[in-house]
């Protein structure tokens, strides 16, 4: 166990990493972080932040020799990088990272489990791309195997002739049959240091241009009658990779035949997630919170809802200049702003969360 007064590692300098820590500090701990030279929106809140190059194996060890043990917010920091990591615990375990990494690897890694991916074929060439559109159909979306986030890296395909005009990306690709599905949804766990696991309820996820645009409890009908699958697939993941922290699958809700009803995987992120930050306002113990709890040893905190409606919005772009108008409203909105400096499109720039407590009884 890692006792309050100790110091947190976190690679990255991003918003997740900001809010982890807010956390790591309510519970008596200290963080550094560590990422190349930029404006990193965790330094803020940090109480060291160290700027260095993810291939400087010195830096990164100095880093890590300051710290109880290192964590990561977000999943392409270069395997390279965590292997530098020796002079404190890892946490989690990299394998995760090699396949999240990886696309391929990361659906053969699900299937291995019992779970079921969209169609998809391996794709290194335009030749590959032509055979992989005939054999699974359009529409369907071309994405690079490693890296690519929120629709970055990610080309929608209609028809043969789009896929023969497109200039291929010269990388390793995946090509992915498009699901029919109704609804999107995320499974978010936390599996502590003893192999506890707690989820924490499913949202109703909306996307827009890639980009999740909202999360809503409770989620359709047809969400939780696919939710228990979900979950098995989601904690066999988390065991077979020996797992410490907080990890989310993102699945389809299909009704489609071929699918026999069954949700379809479609990524996993090991780390904390945009579609639970709900759970800052409106869980027992949030994300971020029973993250540090995880890696530290600590007990795990309770991941029950504590209201009937929940409501995270992220904040995109421009948004953001007026986004302060919603704490003039009724009920409770809560506002999380991030404090990047641009506010361009396509950029997350917070989110706000509303949450509503269930009518009275008659």
């Amino acid at each position: 166990m890692i006792l309050p007064g100790a110091t947190i590692g976190i690679l990255g300098g991003g918003q997740l990493g900001r809010m982890m820590a807010v956390a790591a500090a309510q519970l008596g701990y200290r963080t550094i972080g560590y990422a190349p030279a930029g404006h990193h929106v965790a330094a803020d809140l940090c109480a060291d932040f160290v700027e260095g190059e993810w291939d400087d194996a010195a830096a990164i060890a100095a880093f890590a020799a300051r710290c109880d043990v290192v964590t990561w917010e977000f999943e392409n920091v270069p395997l390279a990088a965590v292997g530098a990591v020796s002079a404190c615990p890892l946490v989690p375990h990299p394998r995760a990272l090699e396949t999240a990494q990886d696309r391929l690897k990361e659906k053969r890694f699900i299937e291995q489990l019992g779970g079921r991916p969209a169609p998809y074929a391996a794709v290194g060439s335009a030749d590959d791309l032509a055979r992989a559109v005939e054999a699974i159909g359009t529409p369907g979306i071309l994405k690079t195997a490693r890296e690519g986030y929120d629709g970055k890296g990610q080309w929608r395909i209609g028809s043969a002739r789009e896929a023969a005009a497109l200039r291929f990306p010269g990388k390793p690709c995946v090509y992915e049959g498009l699901v029919d599905f109704e609804a999107e949804f995320s499974v978010i766990l936390v599996r502590g240091a003893d192999g506890e696991i707690g989820f924490w309820d499913s949202t109703e996820n909306r996307h827009h241009d890639g980009m999740l645009e909202s999360s809503v409890l409770p989620a359709s009908p047809l969400i939780a009658q696919q939710l228990g699958e979900a979950r098995q697939i989601a904690r066999k993941a988390a065991e077979a990779l020996d797992y410490v922290g907080v990890m989310t699958l993102e699945f389809f809700a299909t009704r489609a035949k071929e699918t026999g009803g069954a949700p379809v995987f479609n990524e996993m992120a090991p780390r904390v997630h945009n579609s639970g930050h709900w759970t800052i306002e409106a869980a027992a113990t949030s994300q971020f919170e029973n993250h540090i709890r995880a890696i530290c040893g600590l007990p795990l905190g309770s991941t029950r809802t504590r209201f009937a409606r929940v409501e995270m919005r992220n904040i995109v772009g421009p948004e953001a200049l007026t986004a302060r108008a919603v704490l003039g409203e009724d009920g409770e909105a809560h506002l999380h702003l991030y404090g990047k400096k641009e506010a361009r499109e396509g950029r997350k720039m917070g989110h706000v969360t509303r949450v509503w407590d269930a009518p009275a009884a008659p």
